[in-house]
């Protein structure tokens, strides 16, 4: 006789919540991610189920290069969610993979007491992965709901391999973060507490 596996437990609360690279360029139109229409409502949610419980919310907005569709001060580049600016919701600019790497972002959480977070948003492989490393690499709990990050899918390389899912490729991501980071089946799941 075998025991039944029990379901996960839901994580702990989450005192910030860090909303990656939601912009119009990759949440809209021709070149919005091949889940965006599933994407949105999950992260609209987290944002307004963290703002209620006075967590701290970081929306990060990359600053593409010339010609890019996230390039600054273009339609694709705007935030496709509005900021309720407050001292517990902001945004900040970047120009690297990393939301940590030259923006204010570790300030801002040392300085809420925050111990433990939420990622989501997207590239679920580039900026939602290296975002979360460098939060796991400061010492900070990160959880990663599943349904809540995105990606493009990968074309076909010749000689190397077909065209790759685009969930295939935000499950991998997650599962390259190894063990130090909870990835949580639905952003249902992901609660808040206010940092502190």
């Amino acid at each position: 006789m075998t025991a039944a596996l029990a379901p996960p437990l839901p994580p702990a609360p989450v005192q910030a919540l860090i909303v990656v690279d939601v912009q119009t360029a990759f949440v809209t139109g021709t070149a919005a991610v091949p889940g965006a229409a599933r994407l949105l409502p999950r992260v609209e949610d987290l944002v307004a189920r963290a703002r209620t419980a006075g967590s701290l919310v970081v929306h990060l907005q990359n600053d593409g290069p010339p010609g890019a569709d996230d390039e600054p001060d273009t339609p694709g580049w705007e935030l496709y969610l509005p900021v309720a600016e407050s001292p517990r919701e902001t945004a900040l600019r970047k120009t690297e993979d990393d939301g940590f790497a030259g923006t204010p972002l570790g300030g801002l959480l040392d300085a809420a007491g925050v111990r433990d977070l939420a990622v989501c948003g997207v590239m679920s492989e580039m900026c939602v992965s290296a975002t979360a490393r460098t939060a796991l690499a400061r010492g900070h709990r990160v959880v990663v709901p599943h349904d809540a990050h995105a990606t493009q899918n990968i074309p076909a390389a010749p000689g190397i391999s077909g065209p790759v899912p685009a969930a295939m490729v935000s499950r991998v991501a997650e599962w390259a973060l190894g063990d130090g980071a909870e990835i949580a089946a639905h952003a249902a799941d992901v609660a808040f507490a206010p940092p502190g």
